[in-house]
């Protein structure tokens, strides 16, 4: 594929300008970017390969401009530099590695950084992972949850997925390859296994692809058939059934014959889509009638 157009460089105003780079195809970058690639004085990027690569793509040509790394590991280190090229008056550009910078991405520390020494601020938007994931998605997008990354030990998963069960909107995570079959399990355990969700990987690129069905069966997708590459789940938001009350008992009767007082209510909770804490209020009730 061929540039674009023959870039040249425009003086632009001193400040931080944040671009939005592709999630994969390279053609899904806006011309304002191109134009701030070719124009900054300075470049930072999450990964200066990938910046270089698309701009090599686009015919931007880096010339004598220095670019710098700037990521999780060395942003304490780099931010001095960057906020000097600020206050010298210079423009410089910011790219995440793929996606829309401070979206699940190191850039905050900077853009904050930048703010409190007056420097100028701005943005050239472009693609969002979790955004696009939502509109091909078919769950609601009336209101949305993006929640990013989960907490890598079970434990703490399930207890952030616990704190979001009862959020009307649809809920959006990003995960890795190797862990998303156990997120998916901690979900339809604490979420309801019945729950409509999504997993969408490598968005825009060759092998994209939408998994559709409920918590428990792409749990079941995941460990028969892992997925590859960058991936979005999202998970139907929570809906309040109707369920009478001497119905709920009959369950939680039934539940605490073989389960303690909380996991009793957690297990009817899940299976009724109701708030756990009126479930275990119940349950609570019910364990003192008994005794």
């Amino acid at each position: 594929m061929g540039p674009v157009q023959n870039w040249e460089r425009r003086e632009l105003a001193p400040g931080l300008y944040l671009i939005a780079t592709p999630l994969g195809n390279a053609r899904d970058i806006t011309l304002r970017a191109l134009d701030l690639l070719a124009s900054a004085d300075a470049l930072a990027a999450e990964d200066t390969r990938s910046l270089r690569k698309l701009m090599e793509i686009h015919g931007v040509p880096l010339g004598d401009r220095p670019m710098v790394a700037y990521h999780e590991h060395n942003g304490a280190r780099m931010r001095p530099k960057i906020l000097r090229w600020l206050a010298e008056g210079r423009a410089v550009v910011y790219a995440s590695e793929a996606g829309t910078p401070l979206v699940a991405d190191p850039g905050f520390d900077l853009v904050r950084a930048a703010r409190e020494a007056d420097a100028a601020v701005t943005a050239a938007p472009g693609p969002v992972a979790a955004i696009t994931a939502l509109s091909i998605a078919g769950l609601p997008t009336d209101r949305f949850l993006f929640e990013g990354f989960l907490p890598s030990s079970k434990g703490q998963r399930k207890t952030a997925l616990m704190a979001l069960r009862d959020v009307p909107a649809t809920l959006v995570f990003y995960e890795s390859p190797k862990r998303v079959a156990a997120m998916l399990r901690d979900a339809a355990e604490v979420l309801g296994p019945a729950r409509a969700a999504r997993l969408c990987r490598e968005l825009t690129k060759k092998f994209e692809e939408v998994r559709a069905g409920t918590l428990a069966e792409l749990a079941a997708s995941c460990a028969d058939d892992p997925p590859r590459g960058e991936i979005v789940v999202l998970i139907d938001r929570a809906h309040s059934p109707n369920v009478k009350d001497e119905d709920v008992e009959q369950l939680l009767r039934r539940a605490l014959s073989e389960h303690s007082v909380r996991d009793a209510a957690d297990a009817v909770s899940a299976e009724t889509g109701l708030p756990r804490r009126k479930i275990y209020q119940m349950a609570l009730k019910l364990e003192r009638d008994r005794e």
